[in-house]
């Protein structure tokens, strides 16, 4: 049986709100749409929801883990899991996300995992982290 290599973007981002407020950033429709994208999403397990990314239209999602300020996963477009993990740190929050599931043996998977790492970690968690300290 021969297996797929499978990658992984892993980032660490400080954010100076507690986590109830990157939490909140997280799991509020309102508020990811302000840090990434719009979409009905929610903390619920089992919650079957879509972000609408441009470019790319309506991604289908699942909760598949939902533990309040400490960790929340979701199924993203089939094949990739978003795995978010809360830490509180000092009067911040540490937010590590785990973005797993890319199929390195696949072209355009492998292009898509080595673009994604830098859009993570230059652009959307930054905003997040704009974000989050704004949320009461």
């Amino acid at each position: 049986m021969t297996y797929a290599r499978t990658g992984t973007i892993a980032v660490d981002q400080f954010i100076d709100a507690p986590p109830t407020a990157v939490w909140r950033a997280l799991t509020d429709p309102e508020l990811h749409a302000r840090w990434w994208a719009p979409g009905d999403v929610a903390e619920d397990l089992g919650h079957e929801f879509h972000l609408e990314m441009p470019g790319f239209g309506s991604i289908p999602c699942t909760v598949v883990e939902s533990q309040p300020y400490e960790r929340f996963v979701y199924t993203f477009n089939g094949d990739w899991t978003l795995a978010w993990r809360l830490v509180a740190e000092g009067r911040g929050t540490r937010v590590l996300l785990e973005h797993t599931g890319f199929d390195l043996d696949d072209k355009r998977q492998r292009d898509a995992c080595e673009r994604m790492g830098p859009g993570w970690r230059d652009t959307v968690l930054p905003r997040l982290a704009d974000l989050a300290p704004t949320v009461p």
